[in-house]
């Protein structure tokens, strides 16, 4: 009953803990990117990719 008390509140806790840093990291970077007047060439070239379907 403890190995499944702990293993499901650290395996979640952990879980909810990289999900949170991926948003304030990645996540929030890229919608600022995405609304700045001039995007960052790196944003542009993204773009362009995907619309020749290359990440698809």
């Amino acid at each position: 009953m403890i190995g499944f008390f702990l293993g499901f509140v650290f395996g979640v806790g952990c879980a909810l803990a990289v999900m949170y840093s991926i948003y304030m990291g990645g996540y929030r970077a890229a919608v600022r990117d995405s609304r700045l007047p001039v995007p960052p060439e790196r944003l542009t070239k993204a773009l362009a990719a995907k619309e020749n379907d290359i990440f698809s």
